[in-house]
C-alpha cells in the first residue's frame, strides 16, 4: 500500500469575504466526515482558502483501501426462522441491515443456542476510483448564506466556479461539478502569476501558489498585514487603527496583500474624526492612522491586491476614491450645522420606529417620560435629571441629519456634535453619544449615570413595544436584537445603577397605553419579566455559576436583574468558601421543609421547648433579625453567614429530638419551630435545590 497526499481545489470568482471565513472553519471537518463515511484512511487535513478559492489537503492517503470481512450476531436462531426454516422479518430485517441477503445467514451454536450470523465482506477498492464522487459531494455539502446559479447550469455555489484542480498524489482525479472537470492545473494571482499553473503531484498545490503570488491562507495574510502595518507605524511614527471585523474583511479581499500609505487633504480634519474614520473603515476598508495622542492624521492605510510596482498609481487612485466619500462627509456635516438641530425631533415624524409602534418622534416621547421615571428612582439631582430629559428629546434627533442618512454607523455620534455646535452642555451631548451603549456583551456601558438612564430608557422601550405587539423573540429568531438590548440593561443595572426594572417596566408599558396601544399588561409584563431573568441566567451560566445557585435564588421570587446576579454570586463564594456548611445546612434544610406543615403556622410555645428546642428557637430568632437588617442593606453575604450560624443548632435539634412526638401538642408545637427555621429562607434562597444538587 503507497500513501499519497490528496489536494483539492475549488477556483471560484471573488467570494464574500465573511462566507468565505465561515466556509474555511467548516471545510477541514467537511473533507474529514466525506473521508471517514467512504472509510478512506488519511491523516492530518490542511484547509487553505483564498478570495478565489477553496483548497483543502489531506496527507497519508492510501491508493487503495483495506479488504474487511466483519462478523454481526443476529437473533437467535429460532427467531430467525419459521418451523419450516424459512427465513422470518426478524431474519430478513436483520439480514437487510447488514446489506447481506437472508439465505448468506449462518447458524452458529453457542452454548446450546443457535444464533445466526451475518459475514460482511468488504473488498479491496481503489482509492482514486471513490475520490471524483466524494469530492463532488463535497463542494455541494459546503452552506453558504446565499447561492447563485450561473450560465445554464442548475448547481449552485457562493460565486460561479471557474475550475478544479484534483490529485491523488501524481493521479488527476476527474471530479465533475457545473460542466467543469477537475485537472492537474491551478491559478494564482489574477494580475500577477494569472497561469494556468501546472502540477506534476499534489503535494505541489501550496509551492506552486506561493510562487504564483498567492498566500493561501488567511492566518498567513493576516500575519502579512499585521508586519506590514508594524513597519509602517515605525517608519511613520503614527499609530493605525484595525478593527477586528474590519481586517478579517480585508484579510478575505485579497490573495497577496501590500500596504501603502495615502493621504487626503487636511481640510477634512475639521469634519468630525468619527465620521472621517467610518467612511475609512466601513465604506472603503481602509485603516485611518493616528498620532500618539489619538488624534487623526490626513494619512491612511490602503490594503493593495494589485502589483506592488504599480504603487504610485494605486495610492493616487486610492487617494482619489477617499477624497470623493471624504467630500460627502464634509458636505453633510456642513449641511447639519446649518440648521438648528432640534428641529431635526419634528423630522422624526416621518420615520417609522415599527409598524405598529409608530414613528420614532413617538418613540422619543415614549423615551422622555420614561427617563423621567428613571432619573426620579436613581434619586438623580435636578439638574442631572433636566440633562437626562434634554438628552432624550434629543437622541434620535440625528437619524434624519444628511450624515446619519449617508454614514449610518456614527448614529448617535454625530447627535453628540450636532448638540454640542447647539450650545447643549457636555453632560447632554455625551449621553447622546453614549446612548446606544451597550452594543453588545462586553461593550462599555454609558459612562454616566445620566447617559445610563437614557440607554436604558431607549432599550427598553423597544422591548416592552415588541413584546406588547407579540414580537418578542424565539427560540431561533431575534430580528430586532432584544436579547443583546436586555444584555446591556443588565449590564448597567449590575454596574450600580440604582433603579428597579420591574417598575421600569410598568413605567414603560402605561407610556405604549397612553398612546394608545392595546394589549394586555399583566400578561406582556409577566413576560418581559420572565425574559429578563432568563437572560441573567444565561449571564450567570456562562461566566461558570451552577445552574443550582440560580434556581434557589430564583425560587423565593426575585427578579430584578442586579439582585438576582449578587445574591447567586454570594451563594456560590459561600459554597466555594464553606463547602460542608452550606451542605449541611441544605440537607437540614430541606429535612426541615419536608416535615413543617404550614397550616400550623411559626408561633411555638416557649414552655414547651426543650433544651435543643430551646437552642435552636434562640438561633433562629436571632438569624431572622440578621437576616432582616442584611437584606434591607443589600448584603446579601451577611445573610448566608448569619443562615449558616443555624447550622449547628438544626443539626443538633435533629439528632436529640424526636419531632413526631405521641403528644400531639409537642409535635405540633416543635412542627411550629421548623415552620419557624424554614421561614428565615424564605426570602434568601430554596435551599432544598441546594440539598437535592449535592445528593447526585
Amino acid at each position: 500500500m503507497t500513501l499519497y497526499t490528496l489536494a483539492f481545489e475549488i477556483g471560484t470568482e471573488e467570494l464574500p469575504a465573511f462566507d468565505l471565513h465561515a466556509a474555511t472553519e467548516k471545510l477541514g471537518a467537511l473533507m474529514a466526515d466525506a473521508l471517514d463515511a467512504a472509510r478512506v484512511p488519511h491523516g492530518n487535513i490542511e484547509v487553505y482558502t483564498t478570495p478565489r478559492r477553496l483548497a483543502v489537503l489531506a496527507s497519508e492517503v492510501p491508493d487503495a483501501t483495506e479488504a474487511s470481512v466483519q462478523e454481526f450476531r443476529g437473533p437467535a436462531a429460532a427467531i430467525a426462522f419459521d418451523e419450516a426454516g424459512e427465513p422470518t422479518q426478524a431474519a430478513l430485517g436483520f439480514a437487510r441491515g447488514k446489506g447481506v441477503d437472508a439465505s448468506a445467514l449462518e447458524r452458529r451454536d453457542e452454548d446450546g443456542t443457535e444464533y445466526v450470523y451475518a459475514v460482511v465482506e468488504t473488498p479491496s477498492v481503489q482509492v482514486a476510483d471513490l475520490l471524483p464522487a466524494l469530492l463532488r459531494g463535497l463542494i455541494e455539502s459546503i452552506s453558504w448564506p446565499k447561492a447563485q446559479r450561473w450560465g445554464s447550469h442548475t448547481e449552485v455555489f457562493s460565486r460561479p466556479v471557474r475550475w478544479l484542480c484534483a490529485m491523488l498524489g501524481p493521479v488527476v482525479l476527474p471530479v465533475e461539478f457545473a460542466g467543469l472537470v477537475a485537472t492537474n492545473q491551478t491559478y494564482g494571482h489574477r494580475f500577477l502569476a494569472p497561469g494556468p499553473h501546472a502540477l506534476d503531484s499534489a503535494e505541489q498545490l501550496i509551492s506552486v501558489l506561493r510562487g504564483a503570488f498567492v498566500i493561501p491562507s488567511e492566518a498567513e495574510r493576516e500575519q502579512t498585514i499585521r508586519e506590514q502595518v508594524a513597519a509602517l507605524e515605525e517608519q511613520t511614527g503614527l499609530v493605525a487603527e484595525l478593527p477586528a471585523k474590519t481586517l478579517q474583511e480585508v484579510v478575505n479581499l485579497c490573495e497577496y496583500p501590500t500596504l501603502m500609505v495615502g493621504t487626503f487633504d487636511e481640510l477634512f480634519l475639521d469634519v468630525p474624526k468619527e465620521i472621517t474614520v467610518d467612511a475609512m473603515l466601513m465604506h472603503q476598508r481602509y485603516f485611518p492612522l493616528f498620532n500618539a495622542d489619538g488624534s487623526l492624521t490626513n494619512k491612511f492605510l490602503i490594503t493593495s491586491n494589485g502589483n506592488p510596482d504599480c504603487a504610485e498609481g494605486i495610492i493616487d487612485g486610492n487617494e482619489r476614491v477617499v477624497a470623493a466619500r471624504l467630500y460627502d462627509a464634509k458636505f453633510f456635516y456642513d449641511e447639519d450645522l446649518k440648521v438648528p438641530f432640534e428641529s431635526f425631533v419634528d423630522k422624526l415624524d416621518s420615520v417609522v420606529f415599527q409598524e405598529q409602534l409608530g414613528t420614532t418622534r413617538a418613540k422619543t416621547e415614549r423615551i422622555e417620560a420614561l427617563v423621567q421615571h428613571l432619573a426620579t428612582d436613581a434619586g438623580l439631582s435636578a439638574s442631572d435629571a433636566a440633562d437626562a430629559v434634554r438628552a432624550a428629546h434629543l437622541c434620535k434627533a440625528d437619524l434624519v441629519s444628511g450624515a446619519v442618512v449617508e454614514f449610518t454607523s456614527v448614529q448617535g455620534v454625530m447627535g453628540s456634535y450636532y448638540a454640542a455646535a447647539a450650545g447643549e452642555n457636555a453632560q447632554v451631548a455625551q449621553a447622546i453619544k453614549e446612548h446606544y451603549q451597550p452594543k453588545f456583551a462586553g461593550d462599555a456601558i454609558p459612562s454616566t449615570q445620566v447617559g445610563q438612564v437614557v440607554a436604558m430608557a431607549d432599550k427598553l422601550d423597544t422591548i416592552c413595544g415588541l413584546f406588547a405587539i407579540g414580537q418578542g423573540p424565539t427560540a431561533s429568531s431575534d430580528p430586532f436584537a432584544l436579547r443583546r438590548s436586555a444584555i446591556g440593561i443588565v449590564a448597567m443595572l449590575e454596574a450600580g445603577l440604582p433603579v428597579s426594572l420591574a417598575a421600569a417596566i410598568d413605567a414603560s408599558l402605561a407610556q405604549y397605553a397612553a398612546q394608545g396601544l392595546s394589549f394586555d399588561a399583566e400578561a406582556v409584563r409577566g413576560e418581559i419579566i420572565d425574559f429578563f431573568v432568563t437572560r441573567t441566567k444565561v449571564i450567570l451560566r456562562d461566566e461558570g455559576t451552577t445552574a443550582d445557585a440560580v434556581d434557589a435564588v430564583l425560587s423565593v421570587g426575585v427578579v430584578e436583574p442586579a439582585v438576582i446576579a449578587a445574591r447567586t454570586r454570594a451563594l456560590e463564594a459561600a459554597r466555594a468558601n464553606d463547602a460542608e456548611t452550606m451542605e449541611d445546612l441544605a440537607t437540614a434544610f430541606a429535612r426541615a421543609n419536608n416535615l413543617c406543615n404550614p397550616d400550623l403556622g411559626a408561633d411555638f410555645d416557649e414552655a414547651l421547648l426543650s433544651e435543643h428546642e430551646h437552642a435552636l428557637s434562640s438561633a433562629v430568632v436571632e438569624a431572622e433579625s440578621r437576616v432582616a437588617q442584611a437584606l434591607t442593606q443589600d448584603d446579601y453575604p451577611a445573610a448566608l453567614t448569619a443562615l449558616a450560624a443555624l447550622r449547628k443548632p438544626i443539626d443538633e435539634f435533629f439528632e436529640n429530638v424526636m419531632v413526631m412526638d405521641d403528644d400531639p401538642s409537642i409535635r405540633d408545637n416543635r412542627l411550629r419551630l421548623l415552620n419557624r427555621f424554614v421561614g428565615v429562607f424564605a426570602d434568601v434562597a430554596d435551599f432544598s435545590l441546594l440539598a437535592k444538587s449535592s445528593t447526585h
